[in-house]
């Protein structure tokens, strides 16, 4: 393992200071020129030092404010700070991609690629694609949608009997043994989604504007060439896409609609309604053990048996309080991992709320957290995460690497839990690929009213997730589900990424049932490359089978049925 330390201290003590942008540009634009005149290759690499190191300072301090502003939406300092970057962050771009065009061009470029790989130049060209100087307002504009919607859900208040609570504290009301309570739980929630649907439906609309707007700016038909530039995909298309899509609606689907049919009976309903989805076994769901505090100590145990490597990354962690995870009021909702290139520190942030959801969250960051810290040694930035796509195999396979560990965190209940994980990991394709699909629709008919895009969004559900009933919920049964994804707002076409990962990781689920240390190695080795290869040339490196290899889903269906049918769901 070649990751190190990061500095000492504690994320608290991790110091903020608002990037002065005209004194970056100033200093970005005088090693850009030694780069540009350098006479030799050493020159040109100690230029890129440099530009590098402006780069990660900057990088730094927009991780950190992005940290403290989603921890606290109602913090004033930082909500203005990252208002500052929502209208900042583009002009910043802009610097970055004339690095770029300058090292695509560059007469030293065959030797840079020896030294630095090939991916470094595909990712410049990619975001090439994505900016030109005219679209910097629009750019802007797009940042502040963004901070809108997220604001929007983080200062949910939702009252049901008697109480008050956010998105994610709602949760455990909407897996209650009762069902009435589940049923007027769900309608609580999505009464907030359907109050705000005027709200939300004009900020998509006018992100579909906006992007609608970059993209022929840029010279193309419409935004799904660059939101695929965006997302850095340079070795699949979405000709390649739709037929993954085609092969979960064909094998995912039908096994996806058995497993609901099997809730359905386990829990003695004559129709499995919406609000039962995610309430699996008729003795309620398995419920982590313990505070939160010991949620994590036992973390530490399981990764300190997991491997030295492991152990030492989330010692890390841990000391340097590099985890904010219990859900409170102002907090941003779901969970994300990020990265303090500064201090080496990855970052997790998740919304404990007393559900499975807590460890799966725990777990899937950590993978996140765990590859990062892995490839901290690489020079560029651009290394230290892969596209999006790999990126969640590191995720969803750490998911089922820790299975042996559940018992700490689920006790009696761990079984019941391992059927459930897995379940919601297959039955998450369908969905997946939905959102997918509806993001290419949307994009290639920009002009799509709210209505169009709602009714676009139940054909969808109706392919893909053709179990679903909405007991009458109007909004729902009008297609108003999409605009709870944030994906789907923040972060464009990023959700086909966690589908194809899902199926990378069933593989490695089976092969660390067969071969542990193999399958680890492969995984290790997976985390250590970072982002210096393409997706598809990951999954070679792991030793994995691409997810649009004919036969590639097949088999992984083939895997799944054998442990669904071995498991007697029925003593849960």
């Amino acid at each position: 393992m070649t990751a190190t330390l990061a500095p000492s201290g504690t994320f608290e003590s991790f110091p903020y200071e608002r990037p002065d942008l005209a004194a970056v540009t100033i200093e970005f634009e005088r090693h850009l020129r030694a780069f540009e005149q350098a006479q030799t290759l050493e020159e040109q690499s100690d230029a890129i030092q440099h530009l590098n190191a402006v780069r990660e300072e900057f990088g730094t301090m927009y991780n950190l404010c992005y940290i403290r502003h989603t921890v606290n939406t109602a913090d004033p300092f930082y909500e203005q700070e990252n208002t500052y970057f929502d209208e900042n962050l583009p002009a910043y771009e802009e610097l970055v991609n004339r690095f770029y065009r300058a090292l695509l061009d560059t007469p030293f470029r065959p030797d840079l690629e020896k030294k630095y790989g090939d991916q470094l130049f595909v990712l410049a060209e990619l975001s090439l694609k994505t900016f030109r100087p005219e679209i910097l307002e629009d750019l802007q504009q797009e940042n502040a949608l963004s901070t809108e919607y997220t604001k929007l859900k983080a200062q949910a208040r939702i009252e049901f009997d008697g109480d008050t609570y956010n998105l994610s504290s709602l949760i455990p009301l909407e897996l209650s043994v009762d069902r009435d309570v589940r049923r007027r739980a769900a309608e609580a929630k999505w009464n907030f989604y359907g109050g705000n649907a005027p709200t939300v439906e004009v900020i998509f609309n006018d992100m579909v504007r906006v992007r609608h707007k970059i993209a022929l700016s840029l010279g193309y038909k419409n935004f799904v060439e660059v939101g695929y530039a965006r997302m850095r995909r340079s070795d699949y298309t979405p000709d390649m896409v739709a037929n993954f899509r085609r092969q979960v609606r064909e094998l995912i689907v039908p096994l996806a609609s058995q497993l609901y049919e099997r809730q359905r009976r386990r829990l003695g309903l004559d129709k499995l309604k919406y609000y039962d989805e995610e309430y699996k076994f008729p003795t309620g769901n398995p419920k982590p053990v313990g505070a939160p505090e010991e949620i994590v100590a036992n973390a530490g145990r399981m990764y300190r048996e997991l491997s030295t490597d492991t152990d030492q990354f989330f010692r890390h962690l841990f000391d340097a309080k590099l985890m904010d995870l219990v859900n409170r009021d102002g907090k941003a909702t779901g969970g994300y991992c990020t990265y303090l290139s500064r201090f080496k520190a990855p970052f997790i942030f998740s919304n404990f709320n007393g559900t499975s959801g807590d460890i799966d969250v725990l777990t899937h960051e950590a993978g996140h957290a765990f590859q990062v810290w892995s490839s901290n040694r690489f020079e560029f930035d651009e290394y230290h995460w892969p596209t999006s796509d790999a990126a969640e195999i590191h995720s969803m396979s750490m998911e089922f690497f820790t299975w042996p560990w559940m018992p700490l965190f689920f006790g009696p209940d761990t079984e019941k839990y391992y059927f459930m994980h897995f379940c919601g990991a297959l039955q998450f394709l369908p969905y997946g690929v939905a959102v997918d699909e509806f993001q290419h629709i949307i994009y290639e008919n920009p002009g799509l009213s709210a209505a169009e895009r709602n009714a676009a969004w139940r054909r969808l559900e109706q392919t893909y997730l053709p179990h679903r009933d909405y007991d009458g919920n109007t909004f729902l049964e009008n297609g108003g589900f999409w605009q709870k994804q944030n994906h789907i707002f923040n972060s464009p076409f990023y959700y086909i990424d966690y589908t194809l990962a899902q199926i990378c990781a069933f593989q490695f689920w089976t092969k660390d049932r067969q071969n542990h240390q193999q399958a680890w190695n492969d995984y290790l080795r997976l985390c250590q490359a970072g982002g210096s290869r393409s997706f598809l040339e990951l999954v070679a490196l792991a030793n994995l089978r691409s997810p649009f290899e004919d036969g590639c889903v097949a088999s992984v269906v083939g895997e799944i049925r054998k442990y669904l049918d071995s498991v007697d769901d029925t003593r849960f």
